[in-house]
């Protein structure tokens, strides 16, 4: 299950709104089939395993981090394949939340005799499977927040450009963003910054996130590199359907949209949420701006919290991070504390 679980990684964002599933087959004490959900989420990975294994499969165990759907869409259900493969026993790590499915693929597997163990590694599939399980169960995004931290806990200066930490760290961002389906940002970043909040690692080009930016009064500026770029990797920008203050104009908002970008309403940060789950997006990585980071972890929202700490001193007169970590939240639990170069990368997550 363990080597299961690992498969499943692979294909982490880049599933749709299907979680990304890792099965092997084992006969004999050999794995004579493995696949992992497909890009964009079919064929799921129980049918390309079985493909594999051929007549392997038929007297062999299979090993799957999530329990295979019952329910007929694009393709006939996952447990009837493992059923008429012959397989005969199934090792799952987690019941599938989805209504459609949840105990369903054990009835039809356990009616045709087949011998089924669930359960295994329950605790490392849910960290696995986080993601779509927040989307299944809360009905919002997995909400990571991660954040650059100076040695005195500050996060830059006030309108200026500072690169906290170092290449090794930055790098590791880069990975985090390719692993989940949306990034987020506020408006004050993108107009200090100007980033493009993309994915540039050697080979993980495509993999680059949809991109948000909290935007009340479409300050956006036309000539950014979000704009630009959102013909090739989207962009969202987030307006407030309440603000009186200074609102958009027309000619702004039909500007941007002719230039790719979408313009989307929400109330508060639980509105955004709630629409980007029905959307199909299971995981979304908080990148940049004091007052965002602390709006989510005020309001509850943050699942994983991830801080970079470098050595660097900023000084009097910088942004105070709502958040070090000398001072995390009594519900948060360290689950990862080590370094890249000379940086300090501490991951947290959220006790149930």
């Amino acid at each position: 299950m363990a080597a299961a679980l690992r498969l499943s990684r692979w294909h982490d964002g880049l599933t749709a709104t299907n979680p990304s599933v890792g099965c092997l087959v084992v006969k004999d004490g050999a794995i004579v089939g493995q696949a992992v959900t497909a890009i964009r989420g079919r064929p799921h990975a129980e049918t390309q395993a079985l493909a594999v294994a051929g007549e392997k499969a038929r007297g062999a165990t299979a090993y799957v981090t999530l329990e295979p759907c019952s329910h007929y869409g694009r393709t006939p259900p996952c447990a009837n394949a493992l059923v008429a493969a012959g397989v005969s026993r199934v090792v799952v790590c987690l019941n599938d939340p989805d209504p459609r499915v949840s105990g369903r693929g054990f009835a039809i597997l356990r009616e045709a005799g087949i011998t089924v163990d669930t359960g295994i590694l329950q605790e490392e599939g849910q960290r696995v499977l986080a993601a779509y399980l927040s989307r299944q169960t809360n009905r919002r995004p997995y909400v990571t927040l991660k954040l650059a931290v100076s040695a005195d806990g500050m996060l830059g200066r006030p309108g200026e450009e500072l690169l906290i930490t170092g290449p090794q760290s930055r790098a590791q961002v880069h990975m985090m963003r390719a692993e989940n389906d949306a990034i987020l940002v506020g408006v004050g970043t993108a107009l200090v910054d100007d980033p493009e909040l993309t994915v540039r690692l050697p080979g993980l080009e495509k993999r680059s996130p949809l991109r948000i930016v909290l935007d009340r009064r479409l300050q956006l500026p036309l000539t950014s590199k979000l704009v630009a770029s959102a013909p090739v990797v989207p962009v969202v920008a987030v307006t407030d359907p309440f603000c009186r203050q200074q609102p958009a104009s027309e000619e702004k908002i039909r500007a941007l949209m002719s230039a790719g970008v979408e313009i989307l309403q929400a109330a508060d940060l639980d509105d955004l949420l709630s629409n980007l789950a029905t959307r199909g997006i299971s995981s979304l990585m908080v990148e940049g701006g004091v007052q965002v980071a602390r709006n989510f972890l005020q309001s509850g929202l943050v699942d994983r919290l991830v801080l970079s700490q470098s050595q660097l001193v900023v000084g009097d007169g910088g942004l105070v991070s709502p958040v070090t970590p000398s001072d995390i939240p009594p519900e948060f639990h360290c689950v990862r504390d080590e370094h890249f170069g000379s940086d300090r990368w501490l991951e947290y997550e959220r006790g149930v």
